[in-house]
């Protein structure tokens, strides 16, 4: 059985397998945007000692869907002298760098929607589209609010894409592979096998795991910055900027932006999880193993991550534009040099 296309085995006509292996990350999206959006609500409130939303159905857990109806209701607003053309056009650039990630991702051992062999790169140039629909609306918006936010997402982006290139390099020269389901089988067995871990090995590797632990910490600060989450959401910082790069925008259009980065949480998490943490490997080896436990543990991993992203939201401060400049350029940067030379050294006399 293919493990990347194992859909094109059990439906004899291939358009519609084809077009089912491009729903069903469509619809993993929308749920997973309705779960997260209930837990931003409720870990906040639970981080600030309050209940959050109770009254929308069973302890508040209708209220994402509450939201959605409510922003489908809203009025959708152009501005009069706005680029009408490309102001509409931003929300779906957008969202469809956010979804075109999802190809490439490993859910299980039997089923990535796209099993191409460049995965890892493919995910981190897919990635790049999000910052066009950013300057893009932005720009055609007529707002000098709005422009000077897309600007500071720009240089945000580029100063933290760096770093987290170095860092897939150095998993790459681990691994030996692009490919992120050879990754995941290289990380096979139990959880000292990830490449947080330094990956298959003896007990020497133990003098890498600084350098691996150190990766790990770079990539997921990293991450941060790219999806625009505290303490890196300066490109719509609201006390500065009114609400930044989507501050014209309204109704469905507004409601694309917020999906997108929900949908760019799970990505950077589902990429954290595959390289570091085993993707859909059992930690436990053969233990609660196999393609429907791996499915599993993909997206257990990918939700604690999330789960971190929305919990450093309520705890840390944002950074000024000069601090997140100078962790960029003069810390994550030297340190992922730093650890992908001596890693690419490990595994060259390894």
């Amino acid at each position: 059985m293919d493990s990347s296309n194992f859909f094109f085995d059990i439906i004899n006509n291939n358009l519609i397998a084809i077009i089912v292996i491009g729903v069903i990350p469509l619809v993993f999206l929308i749920v997973y945007a309705l779960v997260a959006i209930l837990g931003e609500l409720k870990i906040s409130a639970w981080i600030q000692e309050r209940l959050g939303p109770m009254r929308t159905g069973p302890w508040g857990m209708l209220q994402p869907i509450a939201e959605v109806v409510k922003l489908i209701q809203k009025e959708d607003l152009t501005p009069t002298n706005s680029n009408k053309f490309l102001f509409n056009l931003a929300p779906f650039i957008i969202f469809t760098g956010a979804y075109a990630s999802f190809a490439v991702i490993p859910f299980s051992s039997y089923f990535v929607p796209a099993g191409i062999n460049l995965g890892l790169f493919y995910i981190f140039a897919i990635g790049s589209v999000a910052v066009v629909g950013i300057v893009m609306g932005g720009w055609a918006s007529n707002n000098k609010y709005s422009l000077i936010g897309a600007m500071r997402s720009v240089a945000q982006i580029i100063s933290y894409e760096i770093p987290g290139a170095m860092v897939v390099l150095s998993v790459a020269v681990m691994a030996g592979s692009l490919d992120l389901q050879e990754i995941n089988r290289q990380q096979s067995g139990w959880f000292w096998n990830w490449l947080l871990f330094g990956g298959q090995g003896s007990i020497e590797k133990i003098w890498i795991l600084p350098f691996t632990g150190g990766l790990t910490l770079i990539y997921l600060i990293a991450s941060l910055a790219e999806t625009n989450r505290t303490p890196f959401d300066i490109p719509e910082g609201e006390s500065e900027l009114v609400a930044g790069y989507h501050t014209e925008y309204s109704g469905m259009k507004f409601a694309m932006f917020f999906f997108a980065e929900y949908a760019n949480m799970f990505v950077v998490a589902a990429i954290l999880a595959t390289t570091f943490f085993g993707g859909w490997n059992s930690p436990f080896g053969d233990f609660m193993g196999g393609p429907i436990w791996g499915v599993f543990w993909f997206i257990s991993k990918s939700f604690f991550f999330v789960f971190v992203q929305i919990w450093l939201r309520w705890t840390l401060p944002r950074l000024r534009v000069d601090q997140l400049m100078y962790l960029g350029w003069k810390v994550l940067l030297p340190f992922s040099f730093l650890c992908f030379i001596l890693v690419s050294l490990w595994k060259m006399f390894n």
